[in-house]
């Protein structure tokens, strides 16, 4: 049996705060999805479900890629260990801010919001590994929207936009 001290967590608070600045840092490739997420990482999110490391991978880059610019914001991290300290379950607010590329902004025409802004909760299960702490599983539930979501396919890379082409989670 292993004991989650108050040193794990801080490890997983700052799991979610290097992995939120990643998101914003954009340097996606094999070694950034080690450093955050097991092999078998399952992943759900308003634009879609992934399965393993590469797929998450992949995933990610492409959504963070719709925008310009973004930064991401985590507060309130919680964490719940399993008894076996070898697992346990994370939960933060987040405030995740996304600047639309040029081509959505001319797509959509003079009036359009330049952000789109989310706020949300997210949870995770973490495992702990030799290289420390990994998500093992993560979900991000969109509690609110500001603006509009990003452009899909042809409309995003700025070529006419298809009359439901646009992704995201529903306005409330």
């Amino acid at each position: 049996m292993t004991t989650f001290t108050e040193q794990d967590h801080g490890d997983l608070a700052r799991l979610v705060g290097r992995f939120f600045r990643s998101l914003d840092e954009r340097h996606f490739d094999e070694d950034w999805a080690r450093a955050f997420f097991t092999d078998d990482i399952r992943g759900r999110s308003p634009v879609g479900d992934s399965r393993g490391r590469p797929a998450m991978l992949r995933q990610t880059a492409e959504a963070v890629g719709r925008f310009d610019r973004t930064q991401h914001m985590a507060t309130d991290v919680l964490t719940d260990p399993a008894p076996d300290g070898r697992t346990a379950t994370v939960t933060w607010n987040a405030l995740m801010t996304h600047v639309h590329r040029d081509t959505t902004l001319k797509s959509r025409g003079p009036d359009a919001d330049p952000v789109f802004t989310v706020g949300g909760h997210w949870r995770a299960t973490v495992r702990r590994t030799p290289d420390g702490w990994r998500f093992q599983e993560t979900s991000v539930d969109a509690v609110w929207t500001r603006g509009e979501p990003p452009l899909l396919g042809p409309a995003a890379d700025g070529r006419r936009e298809p009359p439901d082409g646009r992704a995201g989670p529903a306005r409330r």
